[in-house]
């Protein structure tokens, strides 16, 4: 049998406790990135929220107006759908609001904003009689879609 020289042992021991060392170094780096990793997904969870909070508000202030009259019917659906999408809600709340839908598909095809400045005044009229047609046609359903919309969190 051969003896191993002492100074090898204290060599392999060294050479261990400095890949320990390293090991350890690391492991807590990686420590710390997880934990920075955490509080970033749970602020980003937090700011998701918010926002989420702020469309609902929106949508109920929108509801309450549309009841109140202080918002045509046509502008409170295409705003109200807007939010419902953003929200990416489930098919049948979609169903349950779906005279906001429809109205906002009937007149999808209106311009708004700018491009409705730029329309004759004669264009502009049509436009407003087929939104009044429409409007009369869906008020009920809508009325009773904004009425069922308060108080709800989507």
């Amino acid at each position: 049998m051969t003896v191993f020289p002492t100074w090898l042992l204290v060599v392999a021991a060294l050479i261990i406790f400095a890949l320990a060392v390293v090991a350890g170094y690391y492991l807590r780096k990686l420590q710390l990135a997880q934990k920075e990793q955490a509080r970033q997904l749970g602020e980003l969870e937090q700011a998701a929220q918010d926002q989420r909070q702020r469309v609902n508000d929106s949508i109920q202030i929108l509801a309450r107006t549309l009841l109140d009259d202080g918002i045509g019917l046509t502008e409170a659906s295409i705003r109200i759908r807007v939010l419902l999408d953003a929200l990416q809600v489930e098919q049948g709340v979609r169903e349950e609001f779906v005279a906001f839908y429809t109205i906002a598909d009937k007149t999808s095809h209106i311009p708004f904003l700018q491009e409705w400045k730029k329309l004759p005044r004669k264009k502009q009229f049509q436009f407003e009689v087929e939104m009044a047609e429409i409007e009369v046609e869906y008020k009920d359903f809508a009325l009773d879609a904004a009425q069922r919309i308060l108080g709800r969190e989507f």
